[in-house]
């Protein structure tokens, strides 16, 4: 017999490489409506994601054996639902819930699982009982961003700055915090949806922001979550049209979509907002953003964060160029954002724009400033910005070294990319 070759093992292994992206794929995609749906079904949140996760595992070999499925998401749904019946059956608990999912399964063969007229209400049922007030606002951040956004611990560690533990943590006791809840699989009551607005409208701007610029990975966006988010904002606003900032939120995300199609060039590579053609931008798009912005305004509360990041994303929006940009405005609207939600980041933002309005040596006192106080250590935020500010000001050396220190701070490879050619400019 002949022993297999090294083409062939070198073959197998790059299908099964094929496979476990396309499973990664189809779970960023699916696992909201998967998991909403099982948990729907069962009754059991943590046990609905448990269920999906398994379902995963089986499609990792299954698919490399017999091939990707025509419906992705709907065979995972259905190989859940299944082990879900397996469970019951195991705990002789074959009851009127077994009943009815053995039902579902016979009907999913006529329907499509992932039908977003069927789920939409599910998805948001998921997302208010990940905010259930019984949990911290961090568990609520991480379990969210995990069953809603399907990001990795790894992602959401990466995006709050803390350890992968931490978040893993995070994430196993709010599980068992809503299970000792009891919480129910519902959207709240009217008389208390103001108490977790806050909650709900934070992360689905988090999911937004991981679709925005992605925070590792070889992709400068992924829109299909930043799509997701911005669906997600629409239903919200939509039962809440008298909250300024469930309206805010979507302005702010529609203008920030907008610029999507200029934001990439045909390989990938990002395009940054001085280079981009903004003849590509989605003005019917930027026109839905300024209306729902106007409609926060008009409820005459004052203007929130979301708000204030939406009037600064107007001014870019109208802006013909970088240059003619009102950055003055802009400085003056994070001045305001600071005072309400203050932030490292914001602080960054503004230095930004005081290095536009001003000039580059104004913006990089705040920076050095900031960069003293350790608020953003181990971020690669604050020696981009710093290296851009140095190399605007002729201090080349300086601004190389810093540029590439970010460059190694980064999990984006695209921005790692970009990062490296602008030291080499430098």
């Amino acid at each position: 017999m002949r022993a297999p070759s090294a083409d062939a093992g070198s073959d197998a292994h790059a299908g099964a490489d094929r496979i476990r992206r396309t499973v990664d794929a189809v779970w960023r995609i699916e696992s909201a409506r998967i998991v909403a749906t099982l948990t729907k079904s069962t009754g059991d949140f943590s046990w609905a994601e448990d269920l999906t996760q398994e379902a995963v595992a089986d499609a990792l070999v299954q698919w490399a054996r017999d091939g990707v499925p025509q419906n992705p998401g709907a065979w995972l749904t259905a190989v859940a639902k299944r082990k879900a019946i397996d469970g019951w059956r195991r705990r002789e608990r074959l009851d009127d819930r077994y009943r009815a999912l053995a039902h579902d399964l016979t009907e999913a063969a006529a329907t499509d699982a992932r039908s977003p007229d069927l789920l939409d209400d599910d998805v948001l049922r998921l997302v208010f009982t990940a905010c259930h007030p019984v949990l911290s606002r961090e568990a609520q951040i991480a379990l969210t961003l995990r069953v809603v956004g399907g990001l990795s611990t790894e992602e959401i560690a990466r995006l709050f700055l803390v350890p992968v533990a931490t978040v893993q943590q995070r994430i196993v006791r709010a599980k068992k915090t809503l299970a000792a809840a009891k919480a129910p699989f519902e959207t709240p009551d009217p008389s208390e949806w103001a108490a977790r607005l806050g909650s709900v409208l934070g992360v689905v701007y988090l999911i937004f922001t991981e679709g925005y610029a992605a925070t590792s990975g070889d992709r400068w966006m992924r829109p299909e979550l930043a799509q997701e988010a911005l669906r997600l904002g629409r239903v919200v606003a939509g039962l809440l049209p008298r909250e300024a900032e469930a309206q805010a939120l979507v302005a702010l995300m529609e203008l920030q979509a907008s610029r999507f199609g200029a934001r990439t060039a045909s390989d990938g590579s990002p395009v940054l907002l001085a280079d981009q053609d903004r003849a590509r931008w989605d003005r019917a798009q930027i026109g839905r953003g300024v209306a729902a912005l106007a409609r926060a305004d008009e409820l005459g509360r004052g203007r929130g964060p979301f708000a204030l990041q939406a009037a600064i994303a107007e001014c870019h929006a109208v802006a013909p160029s970088v240059e003619e940009t009102d950055w003055e405005r802009i400085v003056v609207l994070y001045e305001a954002l600071g005072r309400i939600a203050p932030n490292p980041v914001v602080e960054l933002n503004r230095a930004v724009a005081v290095s536009m309005a001003v000039g580059p040596a104004s913006g990089l006192r705040i920076v050095d400033e900031l960069s003293a106080s350790g608020a953003l250590r181990g971020s690669h935020l604050v020696p981009s910005v710093r290296g851009e500010l140095l190399a605007r000001l002729g201090r080349s050396d300086e601004a190389r070294a810093e540029l590439l220190a970010a460059a190694q701070l980064t999990a984006n490879a695209r921005e790692r990319d970009v990062l490296l050619a602008k030291a080499a400019r430098a």
